[in-house]
């Protein structure tokens, strides 16, 4: 019949848990090996080399047998870890081709495999981007439309009476004068074909793009002041971005260039919300 002693005895496969370890430190729990001496002071527990546990077998116990949750907890997180490093690894590990060399993961279609590329297939694969002639078309065009908005924007601060109205100019300033900036360096990556060599070449009609205004519209612009001013200026803009919206559109639908494409988003983004709060102060 076992004793009571024996019942509670320590069993073997946490004492073999703890030779395999020379030292590990354990912030969770609360008391040191040896907290049952006097003196001890509370901390973080750091298991002791064999031999020093071995003069310690109070603190031994007690580390394993006096609070059997602690240690449970222990061995559940030790496990957990272990779980989620080797599922970091997945069913292929790491993503090599047979012969060693690395490979890019495609993903698929919906309900497809991901499919594993070289180097070389993943450059093949991908889309050809290169700009066409509604993306020539858009940036070039577009340019001239943005600035004739900073033209009129500039008008405001000495002219409009509402101070609303003030502030919605600077924004288009602030707006558009970069994204002029981001088209000409896009220009200059891109030039566009030549005139009569099958593409559409720079002779583009700036005055027949939608929403520009004319010059006689600019002309009565700088004459009005005050409340004038900030009813023109407000029919204007709206005009000016609902065309930018259009050319914006155009481009998405015909344009190929990745590029083009994030501007003309940003464009239709932008110019929208604009152009509800124009009709809002009008």
């Amino acid at each position: 019949m076992r004793s009571p002693a024996a019942a509670t005895a320590t069993p073997s496969f946490l004492f073999r848990t703890r030779l395999v370890c020379s030292e590990v430190t354990v912030p969770s729990l609360e008391s040191p090996i040896g907290s049952a001496r006097e003196g001890a002071e509370p901390g973080p527990r750091k298991y002791l080399p064999f031999m020093d546990m071995a003069k310690d077998l109070r603190g031994i116990r007690w580390a394993l047998l006096a609070p059997p949750v602690r240690f449970a907890a222990v061995l559940a997180a030790a496990a957990g870890l272990l779980l989620t490093l080797s599922g970091c690894q997945g069913d292929g590990g790491p993503d090599r081709a047979d012969d060693g060399r690395t490979t890019v993961v495609a993903p698929g279609r919906p309900g497809e495999k991901a499919r594993h590329l070289t180097p070389e297939e993943a450059a093949k694969a991908k889309p050809d981007d290169s700009p066409n002639a509604a993306d020539h078309a858009y940036v070039s065009r577009m340019v001239e439309h943005h600035r004739q908005a900073l033209t009129m924007s500039a008008l405001a601060p000495e002219r409009a009476a509402a101070d609303g109205v003030k502030r919605l100019a600077e924004r288009i300033t602030a707006a558009q004068k970069p994204e002029i900036g981001a088209m000409e360096k896009w220009l200059a990556l891109h030039p566009a074909p030549a005139a009569g060599s099958g593409g559409h070449g720079q002779g583009h009609d700036h005055g027949a793009m939608p929403g520009m205004a004319t010059e006689q519209q600019l002309a009565d612009l700088a004459a009005a002041r005050g409340a004038a001013f900030d009813r023109l200026f407000l029919k204007l803009m709206t005009a000016h971005h609902e065309g930018a919206v259009t050319m914006a559109g155009e481009a998405l639908a015909g344009g190929n260039n990745v590029a083009v494409e994030e501007m003309a988003t940003e464009v239709v983004a932008t110019q929208s919300a604009e152009i509800h709060r124009m009709r809002a102060m009008g």
